[in-house]
Protein backbone atom coordinates (compact mmCIF):
# COMPACT_ATOMS: atom_id res chain seq x y z
CA UNK A 1 0.00 0.00 0.00
CA UNK A 2 1.50 3.41 -0.99
CA UNK A 3 1.31 6.37 1.69
CA UNK A 4 -2.14 7.18 3.07
CA UNK A 5 -2.80 10.35 4.77
CA UNK A 6 -4.97 8.61 7.89
CA UNK A 7 -7.17 10.77 10.33
CA UNK A 8 -7.52 8.84 13.38
CA UNK A 9 -10.11 9.79 15.97
CA UNK A 10 -10.28 9.05 19.59
CA UNK A 11 -6.78 7.72 19.03
CA UNK A 12 -5.87 7.41 22.57
CA UNK A 13 -8.12 4.65 23.01
CA UNK A 14 -6.48 1.03 22.53
CA UNK A 15 -7.95 -0.22 19.51
CA UNK A 16 -7.33 3.07 18.14
CA UNK A 17 -3.40 3.16 19.13
CA UNK A 18 -2.92 -0.57 18.33
CA UNK A 19 -4.15 0.34 14.83
CA UNK A 20 -2.12 3.58 14.36
CA UNK A 21 1.27 1.26 15.16
CA UNK A 22 0.62 -0.68 12.08
CA UNK A 23 -0.30 2.49 9.77
CA UNK A 24 2.91 3.74 11.00
CA UNK A 25 4.90 0.95 10.21
CA UNK A 26 3.79 1.05 6.56
CA UNK A 27 4.95 4.36 6.92
CA UNK A 28 1.59 6.39 6.31
CA UNK A 29 1.09 10.23 7.80
CA UNK A 30 -1.04 10.38 10.80
CA UNK A 31 -3.09 12.77 12.19
CA UNK A 32 -4.12 12.14 15.58
CA UNK A 33 -7.28 13.31 17.18
CA UNK A 34 -8.45 12.59 21.49
CA UNK A 35 -8.99 14.40 24.46
CA UNK A 36 -5.84 13.89 26.45
CA UNK A 37 -3.08 16.21 25.41
CA UNK A 38 -0.41 14.31 27.38
CA UNK A 39 -1.11 10.79 25.83
CA UNK A 40 -1.36 12.46 22.79
CA UNK A 41 1.79 13.78 22.82
CA UNK A 42 3.42 10.43 23.86
CA UNK A 43 1.92 8.24 21.21
CA UNK A 44 2.67 11.03 18.18
CA UNK A 45 6.37 10.26 19.83
CA UNK A 46 6.18 6.53 19.54
CA UNK A 47 4.31 6.75 16.04
CA UNK A 48 7.21 8.40 14.83
CA UNK A 49 10.05 5.93 15.76
CA UNK A 50 7.60 3.20 14.47
CA UNK A 51 8.02 4.92 10.62
CA UNK A 52 5.25 7.09 10.64
CA UNK A 53 6.42 9.01 7.24
CA UNK A 54 4.62 12.57 9.21
CA UNK A 55 2.18 12.67 12.73
CA UNK A 56 0.62 15.58 13.92
CA UNK A 57 -1.97 15.78 16.63
CA UNK A 58 -4.40 18.38 18.26
CA UNK A 59 -7.12 18.36 21.25
CA UNK A 60 -10.41 16.60 20.60
CA UNK A 61 -13.69 17.19 22.16
CA UNK A 62 -17.06 14.45 21.04
CA UNK A 63 -19.39 16.33 22.05
CA UNK A 64 -18.13 19.80 20.88
CA UNK A 65 -20.19 19.70 17.27
CA UNK A 66 -20.00 22.85 16.24
CA UNK A 67 -15.76 22.94 16.30
CA UNK A 68 -15.80 19.95 13.99
CA UNK A 69 -15.97 21.94 11.06
CA UNK A 70 -12.80 23.94 11.44
CA UNK A 71 -10.89 20.82 12.95
CA UNK A 72 -11.28 19.23 9.98
CA UNK A 73 -10.42 22.11 8.06
CA UNK A 74 -7.22 21.81 10.13
CA UNK A 75 -6.62 18.53 9.27
CA UNK A 76 -7.11 19.05 5.69
CA UNK A 77 -4.82 22.02 5.64
CA UNK A 78 -1.88 19.98 7.52
CA UNK A 79 -1.88 16.62 6.30
CA UNK A 80 -2.80 17.69 3.34
CA UNK A 81 -5.64 15.74 2.58
CA UNK A 82 -7.73 12.73 3.97
CA UNK A 83 -7.10 9.06 2.44
CA UNK A 84 -8.53 6.71 5.37
CA UNK A 85 -10.23 7.85 8.75
CA UNK A 86 -10.74 5.59 12.02
CA UNK A 87 -13.22 6.79 14.26
CA UNK A 88 -12.85 5.74 17.15
CA UNK A 89 -13.81 7.42 19.99
CA UNK A 90 -16.60 6.32 22.62
CA UNK A 91 -17.61 5.50 26.11
CA UNK A 92 -19.20 2.51 27.64
CA UNK A 93 -21.58 3.99 29.98
CA UNK A 94 -23.02 2.44 33.38
CA UNK A 95 -26.28 0.77 32.39
CA UNK A 96 -27.56 1.37 35.70
CA UNK A 97 -26.54 4.92 35.99
CA UNK A 98 -28.20 5.48 32.28
CA UNK A 99 -32.02 3.58 33.54
CA UNK A 100 -31.84 6.02 36.60
CA UNK A 101 -30.57 9.43 34.61
CA UNK A 102 -32.37 11.17 31.46
CA UNK A 103 -29.51 13.23 31.31
CA UNK A 104 -27.15 9.77 31.55
CA UNK A 105 -28.67 8.51 28.94
CA UNK A 106 -28.63 11.27 26.66
CA UNK A 107 -24.75 11.70 27.04
CA UNK A 108 -23.81 8.21 25.86
CA UNK A 109 -26.09 8.89 23.15
CA UNK A 110 -24.71 12.31 22.13
CA UNK A 111 -21.25 10.59 22.74
CA UNK A 112 -21.77 7.40 20.87
CA UNK A 113 -24.05 8.26 18.81
CA UNK A 114 -24.47 11.85 17.62
CA UNK A 115 -21.13 12.89 17.56
CA UNK A 116 -19.87 10.19 15.31
CA UNK A 117 -22.74 10.64 13.02
CA UNK A 118 -22.42 14.19 13.27
CA UNK A 119 -18.78 14.10 12.10
CA UNK A 120 -19.34 11.31 9.45
CA UNK A 121 -21.92 13.62 7.83
CA UNK A 122 -18.65 15.84 7.11
CA UNK A 123 -16.61 13.40 6.29
CA UNK A 124 -18.78 12.12 3.29
CA UNK A 125 -19.26 15.52 1.69
CA UNK A 126 -15.19 15.36 1.47
CA UNK A 127 -15.00 11.67 0.59
CA UNK A 128 -18.20 12.09 -2.14
CA UNK A 129 -15.96 14.96 -3.46
CA UNK A 130 -12.17 13.60 -3.93
CA UNK A 131 -14.64 10.22 -4.92
CA UNK A 132 -11.62 7.75 -3.15
CA UNK A 133 -10.64 6.72 0.62
CA UNK A 134 -11.82 5.03 3.17
CA UNK A 135 -14.07 5.86 6.24
CA UNK A 136 -13.71 2.95 9.35
CA UNK A 137 -15.53 3.58 11.81
CA UNK A 138 -15.82 0.96 15.12
CA UNK A 139 -19.18 -0.14 16.44
CA UNK A 140 -20.04 -2.82 18.48
CA UNK A 141 -21.53 -6.58 18.39
CA UNK A 142 -23.94 -4.72 21.26
CA UNK A 143 -25.53 -2.39 18.86
CA UNK A 144 -27.00 -6.11 16.78
CA UNK A 145 -29.76 -6.46 19.12
CA UNK A 146 -31.05 -4.89 22.22
CA UNK A 147 -29.96 -6.43 26.00
CA UNK A 148 -31.02 -5.60 28.86
CA UNK A 149 -27.43 -5.67 30.39
CA UNK A 150 -26.56 -2.42 28.13
CA UNK A 151 -29.22 -1.80 25.86
CA UNK A 152 -28.62 2.39 25.92
CA UNK A 153 -24.78 1.96 24.56
CA UNK A 154 -26.24 -0.77 22.15
CA UNK A 155 -29.09 1.77 20.85
CA UNK A 156 -26.20 4.36 19.97
CA UNK A 157 -24.15 1.39 18.12
CA UNK A 158 -27.09 0.07 16.91
CA UNK A 159 -28.15 3.73 14.99
CA UNK A 160 -24.62 4.07 13.99
CA UNK A 161 -24.60 0.95 12.37
CA UNK A 162 -27.66 1.80 10.60
CA UNK A 163 -26.33 4.92 9.68
CA UNK A 164 -23.26 3.41 8.03
CA UNK A 165 -25.27 0.58 5.89
CA UNK A 166 -26.86 3.82 4.42
CA UNK A 167 -23.73 5.73 4.24
CA UNK A 168 -22.36 3.06 2.25
CA UNK A 169 -24.89 2.69 -0.16
CA UNK A 170 -24.27 6.65 -0.85
CA UNK A 171 -20.35 6.33 -0.90
CA UNK A 172 -20.15 3.16 -3.09
CA UNK A 173 -20.83 4.75 -6.51
CA UNK A 174 -17.62 7.51 -5.28
CA UNK A 175 -15.52 4.38 -4.89
CA UNK A 176 -15.38 5.18 -1.07
CA UNK A 177 -15.07 2.38 1.13
CA UNK A 178 -17.46 2.39 4.49
CA UNK A 179 -16.05 -0.41 6.75
CA UNK A 180 -18.25 -1.01 10.32
CA UNK A 181 -16.19 -2.46 13.02
CA UNK A 182 -17.68 -4.42 15.07
CA UNK A 183 -15.77 -5.86 17.81
CA UNK A 184 -16.84 -8.76 20.93
CA UNK A 185 -15.22 -8.05 24.20
CA UNK A 186 -11.87 -6.54 24.08
CA UNK A 187 -9.14 -6.81 26.90
CA UNK A 188 -8.83 -2.40 27.13
CA UNK A 189 -8.87 -0.04 30.06
CA UNK A 190 -12.30 1.02 29.82
CA UNK A 191 -13.06 -3.03 30.56
CA UNK A 192 -10.59 -3.03 33.42
CA UNK A 193 -12.93 -4.12 35.74
CA UNK A 194 -14.94 -6.78 33.72
CA UNK A 195 -13.73 -10.24 34.81
CA UNK A 196 -12.16 -12.13 31.40
CA UNK A 197 -12.67 -15.08 29.30
CA UNK A 198 -12.06 -17.19 26.57
CA UNK A 199 -14.56 -14.49 24.27
CA UNK A 200 -12.19 -11.40 25.24
CA UNK A 201 -9.54 -10.37 22.54
CA UNK A 202 -6.46 -7.63 22.81
CA UNK A 203 -6.65 -4.47 21.09
CA UNK A 204 -3.88 -5.99 19.39
CA UNK A 205 -5.52 -8.77 17.55
CA UNK A 206 -8.62 -6.08 16.75
CA UNK A 207 -5.97 -3.85 14.89
CA UNK A 208 -4.94 -6.22 12.74
CA UNK A 209 -8.34 -7.78 11.62
CA UNK A 210 -9.14 -4.19 10.92
CA UNK A 211 -6.27 -3.16 8.73
CA UNK A 212 -6.63 -6.87 6.91
CA UNK A 213 -10.35 -5.71 6.25
CA UNK A 214 -9.34 -1.90 4.97
CA UNK A 215 -6.90 -4.21 2.25
CA UNK A 216 -10.04 -6.62 1.38
CA UNK A 217 -12.32 -3.59 0.77
CA UNK A 218 -14.50 -4.93 3.35
CA UNK A 219 -18.02 -3.26 4.10
CA UNK A 220 -18.63 -4.83 7.89
CA UNK A 221 -16.21 -6.50 10.11
CA UNK A 222 -16.67 -8.85 13.13
CA UNK A 223 -13.54 -9.18 15.53
CA UNK A 224 -12.38 -11.65 16.02
CA UNK A 225 -14.58 -13.86 13.57
CA UNK A 226 -16.59 -15.90 15.92
CA UNK A 227 -18.97 -12.67 16.49
CA UNK A 228 -20.69 -13.05 13.09
CA UNK A 229 -21.90 -16.94 14.30
CA UNK A 230 -22.55 -16.03 17.72
CA UNK A 231 -24.61 -12.81 17.04
CA UNK A 232 -26.49 -14.79 14.25
CA UNK A 233 -27.57 -16.91 16.93
CA UNK A 234 -28.47 -13.96 19.51
CA UNK A 235 -30.44 -12.35 16.47
CA UNK A 236 -32.61 -15.20 15.75
CA UNK A 237 -34.21 -16.11 19.05
CA UNK A 238 -37.56 -15.39 19.05
CA UNK A 239 -38.75 -12.30 21.18
CA UNK A 240 -40.75 -14.33 23.40
CA UNK A 241 -37.75 -16.44 24.45
CA UNK A 242 -35.20 -13.50 24.33
CA UNK A 243 -36.88 -11.44 27.17
CA UNK A 244 -36.96 -14.29 29.31
CA UNK A 245 -33.30 -14.76 29.44
CA UNK A 246 -31.02 -12.73 31.39
CA UNK A 247 -28.36 -11.41 29.00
Amino acid sequence: MNEQRVLIVGATSAIAEATARRFAARGHSLYLLARNGERLESLAADLRVRGAARVFHAPFEANDLDAQEALLARVDSELGGIDQVLVAHGTLGDQKACEASVEATLQELNTNALSVIALLTRLANRFEAQRHGCIAVIGSVAGDRGRQSNYVYGTAKGALAIFLQGLRNRLAKSHVQVLTIKPGFVDTPMTAAFPKGPLWASPEKIAADIERAIERKRNVLYTPFFWWPIMAVIKSVPEMIFKRLSL
